[in-house]
């Protein structure tokens, strides 16, 4: 359930019977062919469809993160550092507050890497809570499923073409040469966009639905377990 469906006593009400929830956070930057929300549209679906026969709420996504290579391309938005951790701060210290003290971050996007390394200092300031960070798209299981399918998978290739992350401007059936991306984050964004182009880091732009619909099979019940689990 997401907490877009409930009202505040219903989250009272939840709260007397389990403590966790779901946090998503995604980003708003080029994705090539695919949409500026990729990052945040997988994120809350991933969370939302693995926490659903839990019956744990779904916080909505924070939908900006850190990316700031890309702000060549129009439409992307960038946090500062200290930003995202403020953001993560005040939000989780919000749940706290009512109640929730196990807490999954759901993660769709590679430069909120910093997240990680915030949560156990975070956590030590608050006794009794745990909150784990998930990056779904590389958590183990997953990311071995997409290695079955295409071994050559990155940012804004296959991988990330899903049916409701595409847009009326159709992905090209191709492969593109894989770009050199290891000095990306050092460059500025006038010098990304020149070495990308699209905005692909290289591979085939989009694979067949049986392929993507087992993938996301795998990053679901993956999640679910994160969630479930362990705890």
């Amino acid at each position: 359930m997401t907490i877009s469906s409930l009202n505040w006593m219903q989250v009272e009400d939840y709260l007397r019977r389990d403590d966790r929830c779901v946090l998503p956070i995604g980003c708003t930057e080029q994705h090539a062919f695919l949409s500026l929300s990729t990052d945040t549209i997988l994120a809350e679906r991933v969370a939302t469809e693995a926490a659903a026969p839990l019956g744990i709420p779904v916080f909505p996504a924070i939908p900006f993160g850190l990316t700031p290579y890309f702000m060549a391309y129009p439409g992307t938005v960038t946090l500062r550092d200290e930003t995202l951790l403020a953001v993560v701060d005040d939000v989780l210290t919000s749940l706290v507050r009512h109640g929730f003290r196990r807490i999954v971050i759901v993660n769709g996007h590679g430069g909120n890497a910093p997240v990680a390394p915030f949560l156990p200092r975070w956590a030590a300031a608050h006794p009794g809570v745990r909150v784990r960070f998930h990056s779904w798209w590389n958590a183990p299981k997953t990311w071995a499923a997409v290695q079955q399918i295409d071994p050559v998978a990155s940012h804004a290739s296959w991988m990330e073409n899903f049916p409701w992350t595409r847009l009326a401007a159709a992905s090209p059936d191709v492969k593109k040469p894989r770009a050199d991306t290891s000095r990306l984050r050092t460059m500025k964004p006038e010098e990304a966009r020149e070495l990308l182009g699209d905005g692909n880091f290289g591979g085939a732009y989009l694979k067949a639905d049986a392929d993507m619909e087992r993938l996301w099979r795998v990053a679901v019940e993956e999640t679910r377990g994160i969630i479930e689990t362990g705890w």
